[in-house]
C-alpha cells in the first residue's frame, strides 16, 4: 500500500494516512545553511539584544518589503501591544470581528474597549463607510486588518481618521509583500503590525515586526520593546520584554532569500484553484482587488447555498480524504465570551461578518503543495 502525506499550514492541514499524524509544513529552506548561520552565532556569542542577525535583518527586511524603518519583535501579539503604547492609545479603538483573535486581545490586554463594526462584503476588510457612525469622544484610534493579505480600503480609512484626528494602526499579518499603487501596503495608517508566525508566508518560526514611518517613532518602539531601557543606568518608558533572538533573526535573513521563489509557486497553486473552482456553481472564489498585488498566503472559498453542501460538509468531505481546509474565520472575534457582551459585539450589527464566518473555507496552500495533491483537492469539491 502506498501512503500519502498532504502537509499544510495554518490556512489548511492534512494528515499522514500511515498513521494519521497532522503534520506542519512550512516554507524552509536548505537545512545545511541553517546550520552555518546557527555556527555563526555560536562564534559571535551573542543570542539576543539586536545582535548581528537581527540589525541585518531589519535591514534586509527593508529593502525587500520597500519601507524605511522595522523593529522586530518575538511575535506579532507582542508587536500589537507595544504599537498601542507607542502611540499612547486609550480608549476605545474602532475594530473587525472577521481576523484572529490576537488582534482584539492586544486591545484588551491593553486596557482598551474594542469596538466592532461590520466588513465589506467583497473584500472582508473592515468596511469604511460603517466607522463613523461607531466613533464616539472615547474614540482613539482604528485598527483594520489585511484580511488573507487583501488590502483594505486605505484612502477611506485615512480620511476617516484624518477628520476624527485618530490613529491607524493596521494589523498586517497576513500582508507581508503586499502593494498597491503607491508601494507597499505596510505604509499606511501610522504603524503596521507584521506576524512572523511559523504559518505565515514569510517566518521566523515565531517573530514579529512594526513597520515605522520615521527613525524618532522607531527609537520609541525599540525603548519599549526593551524594558524602557537607554543605558545601562536609563529606563525612560515602562517597556516589555518584546526582543527577537539572533536564532529567529538567522532563520528570518536565511529564509528572506528564497522568498521569491516560495511567493512565485504558491501563486501557481492560486492560479490552479482558480482555473478549478471559479466556475463551480455555488464557490464563490475571493480574491484582491485591482491595482494590488497579492502573496497568495490563503485561498479563501465562500460556500454559497447554491452548493450542494453546506460549508460545514464540505469542510468535513474535505477531512474524511485526509485533507485539512480551515474554517478561518470562524467563529468570529466578536462571538467568543470575553467579547460578546459589548453592545458592538451582537450580531444584528454584523451581518456581513457573520455571513462570512458561516461560509469561508481555506484550502491548503503552501508551496511544498504537490500537483496531484492541488488536483486531489479540487476533485473533492468539484466532484458530488
Amino acid at each position: 500500500m502506498s501512503h500519502f502525506f498532504l502537509y499544510g499550514n495554518q490556512h489548511g492541514f492534512a494528515m499522514s494516512a500511515k498513521n494519521n499524524i497532522f503534520v506542519v509544513q512550512p516554507s524552509l529552506p536548505p537545512l545545511k545553511e541553517f546550520v552555518l548561520y546557527l555556527e555563526k552565532i555560536w562564534d559571535n556569542k551573542i543570542l539576543t539584544n539586536g545582535g548581528p542577525f537581527h540589525q541585518q535583518l531589519e535591514k534586509a527586511l527593508c529593502e525587500y518589503l520597500g519601507v524605511k524603518h522595522i523593529a522586530l519583535f518575538p511575535n506579532g501579539t507582542i508587536a500589537l501591544m507595544v504599537a498601542l503604547q507607542a502611540l499612547q492609545i486609550t480608549g476605545e479603538v474602532i475594530t473587525t470581528p472577521y481576523s484572529f483573535v490576537a488582534t482584539t486581545h492586544s486591545l484588551l490586554w491593553s486596557g482598551i474597549s474594542p469596538v466592532f463594526v461590520d466588513i465589506d462584503p467583497h473584500t472582508l476588510n473592515l468596511d469604511p463607510s460603517k466607522i463613523e457612525t461607531a466613533i464616539t469622544p472615547r474614540t482613539t484610534a482604528i485598527m483594520p486588518v489585511h484580511c488573507y493579505g487583501y488590502p483594505c480600503d486605505t484612502k477611506a480609512i485615512q480620511e476617516i481618521a484624518t477628520k476624527y484626528n485618530l490613529r491607524v494602526i493596521y494589523d498586517a499579518a497576513h500582508a507581508f509583500g503586499v502593494n498597491d499603487n503607491q508601494g507597499s501596503i505596510l505604509n499606511h495608517g501610522d504603524l503596521s503590525v507584521l506576524s512572523f508566525h511559523a504559518t505565515k508566508v514569510f517566518h521566523t518560526f515565531e517573530g514579529g515586526a512594526i513597520v515605522c514611518p520615521d527613525a524618532t517613532v522607531k527609537q520609541r518602539i525599540d525603548y519599549l520593546k526593551n524594558f524602557g531601557i537607554v543605558d545601562e543606568v536609563t529606563v525612560v518608558a515602562s517597556g516589555i520584554n518584546g526582543k527577537m533572538s539572533e536564532i529567529n533573526a538567522a532563520f528570518g535573513a536565511l529564509q528572506l532569500q528564497y522568498m521569491d521563489e516560495h511567493l512565485m509557486r504558491r501563486k501557481e497553486i492560486d492560479a490552479f484553484y482558480r482555473s478549478e473552482l471559479s466556475g463551480l456553481r455555488g464557490i464563490q472564489c475571493l480574491g484582491a482587488g485591482e491595482g494590488t498585488s497579492a502573496n497568495y498566503s490563503y485561498f479563501p472559498i465562500l460556500v454559497q447555498p447554491e452548493y450542494p453542501l453546506s460549508r460545514d460538509a464540505l469542510y468535513q468531505k474535505l477531512k474524511d480524504h485526509g485533507i485539512y481546509a480551515r474554517r478561518y474565520f470562524y467563529p468570529l472575534i466578536s462571538d467568543f465570551p470575553m467579547y460578546r457582551g459589548l453592545p458592538s459585539a451582537q450580531r444584528c450589527n454584523l451581518p456581513v461578518a457573520t455571513d462570512a464566518a458561516a461560509k469561508v473555507l481555506c484550502l491548503p496552500l503552501y508551496s511544498a503543495l504537490s500537483p496531484d495533491d492541488e488536483k486531489r483537492i479540487t476533485n473533492v469539491i468539484t466532484e458530488m
